[in-house]
């Protein structure tokens, strides 16, 4: 990789496959961003470039390379796999790419307070997966023919749908008077059934029929 790929890179700005740190401060932190590519749809972290896409560089890019893949070997699970580029800008400074495809081992997580967090991008931000997601990910690794029952509570679901875009999880466990955990389990099994297309957000995730252009 050349400096000019890395400013074509940045010139794009942050979004779903890119992500720009100014250094390594807090890799406990940073490592989400990986994981979040790793879960989605793989991407490019860039240290020591500026929130506006500057390649400005940063002092020391070797330390800033050691602490990053010291929290990926010990930090992440299962190990993650990626690919790192470093340049050098001048004498001081330079810049490091850590570029990571979408898993085929995902979900990839990290453990915070002896719970396992996974982590998604949605647009230009990496938040946690919900447990829906997580479930997606991890069955939908080895996809093969799903076969569910038509009874009342998808009967409820469908005419929802047909009524309004989208729903939530929430909005379905009280339509179809259903504990919450069996809501959850209707949705996913109709996700990797391709009935339903899960949509995650930072808040709350929706479901709408799949390819219902939503």
């Amino acid at each position: 990789m050349t400096l000019q790929d890395v400013k074509l890179l940045a010139a794009k700005g942050e979004g779903l496959r890119i992500e720009f740190k100014k250094k390594a401060t807090f890799p406990e932190k940073i490592v989400r961003e990986l994981i979040a590519f790793a879960n989605t749809s793989g991407g490019d972290l860039l240290i020591g470039v500026d929130d506006d896409g500057t390649v400005s560089g940063q002092r020391y890019i070797e330390e800033e390379i050691f602490v990053m893949e010291k929290a990926i070997k010990e930090l992440i699970f299962p190990p993650l796999a990626y690919e790192l580029f470093s340049l050098k800008l001048n004498e001081k400074k330079g810049v490091a790419i850590f570029r990571v495809a979408q898993s085929s081992l995902r979900p990839h997580y990290i453990k915070e307070k002896d719970r396992k967090r996974a982590y998604i991008r949605v647009a230009d931000r990496s938040v946690q997966a919900s447990r829906e997601v997580w479930e997606i990910l991890r069955r939908g690794k080895n996809p093969k023919d799903m076969v569910f029952t038509y009874g009342r509570k998808e009967e409820i679901l469908m005419k929802a749908l047909g009524e309004s875009d989208k729903i939530t999880l929430k909005e379905f466990a009280k339509l179809a008077n259903l504990p919450k955990f069996l809501a959850s389990k209707t949705l996913v099994r109709l996700v990797l059934a391709n009935v339903l297309q899960i949509h995650p957000q930072e808040l709350e995730d929706f479901f709408t029929l799949k390819d219902s252009g939503v």
